[in-house]
C-alpha cells in the first residue's frame, strides 16, 4: 500500500508545512512511517492526534520533541524546521537565524542518522539551508536536496492563466539558480498547448491569446515574487505546495519519475560550492543534477543568480555558521 516502511522523519511538524507533510506522506500511500518532530509540544502533539485520527490503515506514527529520537534510524527526512517568512521579509532576510537551525541540524543528521538515504531541506532561504546542512551533515552531495519546483509551477500555473488553458498544458517551465528574487526564470523550453513560447512572442496566439514582450517580462517577475503574494493574500507563507511537491520528491527517490527542478549541491568550472536549482533526476542513488539548456540571456541570468547566492554563502561563512571553504572538506570528506 505504501511506496516505503522506512522511517521518515518531518522536522517542524507542528507547523503548516510540517503537519501537512505528515498527512500527505500517508494520505498518498507514499510513507507508512512516519515520525513527526517539533519543540513545540503542545502544537506538535496537536498535529498529532489529526493524523491518527485520520485512521490511515497500517500508519506508524510517532512523534517527539527530542530531535535524536526522531532523526535515529531514519532514512528520509523532510524539515521545514526553519522560521516562517513573514509579509514584507524576503527569504534573505531568514539567512542567519535559520542558517543556525541548519548547521545544527546537520550535526544532529552526523550523530544520529550518518547513513540517511535523502534529505528534503524547505526552510528559507533554502539554498544556503541546504547547503549548511550539507556541510556539516557528513552526507555524499547527492543525499541532501532542497525543494525548488515552486518558482517553475507558479510560472507554470502564470502563464496558463495567461492563456486560459489547463496547467498541465504548459511544459517546459523552468527557473534555475537560487530559490529568491534573483532566480534564474527561463525562457528557452516552454511549450503552451505545443506552441513554443518564442514562437508565441513572435506573434502566435493561443486560444485566441498572444503575449507581448512586456507580458512575459511581467509574468517573468511576478513568479520571482510569488511567495511573497502568497504571504499578502493568505497572510502567512505558502504550506500546502511546499508540503506536496516535497512529497512528490520523496516519491522520485523512491522510484517515480520527477520531472522539476532540484536544488543540488554544485561544483564544477562555472559553479563552486553551492547549492542552487538545476534540472536533476531523483532516484534510490539520490539527486543527480545536470546544466541546463538555454539561451544565452538565460545562461547570463543563472550566473547572475549564483552570484547572489555565493554573497548569502559568504556571509554565512563570516559569521562562522559555515566553515572556510578550504575547510568544507574537513567537515565534510564527501566534499
Amino acid at each position: 500500500m505504501y511506496l516505503t516502511g522506512e522511517k521518515v522523519a518531518v522536522l517542524g511538524a507542528a507547523g503548516a508545512i510540517g503537519s501537512n507533510l505528515a498527512q500527505t506522506l500517508l494520505a498518498s500511500g507514499t510513507a507508512s512511517n512516519v515520525c513527526m518532530y517539533d519543540p513545540f509540544e503542545p502544537g506538535l502533539e496537536g498535529a498529532a492526534e489529526e493524523v491518527f485520527h485520520c485512521g490511515f490503515p497500517g500508519a506508524d506514527v510517532t512523534w517527539t520533541t527530542d530531535l535524536a529520537s526522531a532523526l535515529s534510524g531514519a532514512s528520509y527526512i523532510i524539515t521545514s524546521g526553519g522560521a516562517p517568512r513573514k509579509e514584507g521579509m524576503t527569504r534573505e532576510d531568514l539567512l542567519r537565524d535559520n542558517a543556525q537551525i541548519a548547521k545544527e541540524l546537520g550535526i544532529a543528521i552526523k550523530a544520529n542518522c550518518p547513513d540517511a538515504k535523502f534529505v528534503i531541506v524547505i526552510f528559507n532561504p533554502a539554498d544556503i539551508t541546504g547547503l549548511t546542512t550539507l556541510v556539516h551533515s557528513g552526507l555524499a552531495p547527492s543525499r541532501v536536496g532542497t525543494l525548488a519546483a515552486l518558482d517553475s509551477t507558479r510560472l507554470q500555473s502564470a502563464l496558463a492563466k495567461h492563456f486560459g488553458i489547463l496547467q498541465s498544458n504548459v511544459i517546459g517551465c523552468r527557473t534555475y539558480g537560487g530559490h529568491g528574487e534573483q532566480m534564474a526564470v527561463f525562457q528557452g523550453g516552454i511549450q503552451i498547448d505545443g506552441i513554443g513560447l518564442d514562437a508565441i512572442l513572435g506573434g502566435k496566439e493561443v486560444n485566441g491569446t498572444s503575449m507581448s514582450a512586456d507580458e512575459w517580462k511581467e509574468i517573468q517577475e511576478r513568479v520571482t515574487q510569488g511567495g511573497a503574494a502568497i504571504i499578502k493574500l493568505r497572510g502567512r507563507s505558502s504550506f500546502q505546495s511546499p508540503a506536496q511537491q516535497s512529497v512528490f520528491m520523496l516519491r522520485g527517490i523512491l522510484g517515480e519519475a520527477y520531472g522539476w527542478p532540484t536544488g543540488c549541491y554544485v561544483e564544477n568550472d562555472d559553479f563552486s560550492k553551492i547549492m542552487m536549482a538545476m534540472p536533476a533526476k531523483l532516484s534510490a542513488a539520490g539527486a543527480e543534477w545536470q546544466m541546463p539548456e538555454g539561451s544565452d540571456e538565460d545562461l547570463a541570468a543563472l550566473k547572475n543568480s549564483y552570484s547572489h547566492l555565493v554573497e548569502l554563502r559568504d556571509e554565512v561563512i563570516e559569521a562562522g555558521i559555515l566553515p572556510p571553504l578550504d575547510a568544507w572538506k574537513e567537515a565534510n570528506p564527501n566534499l
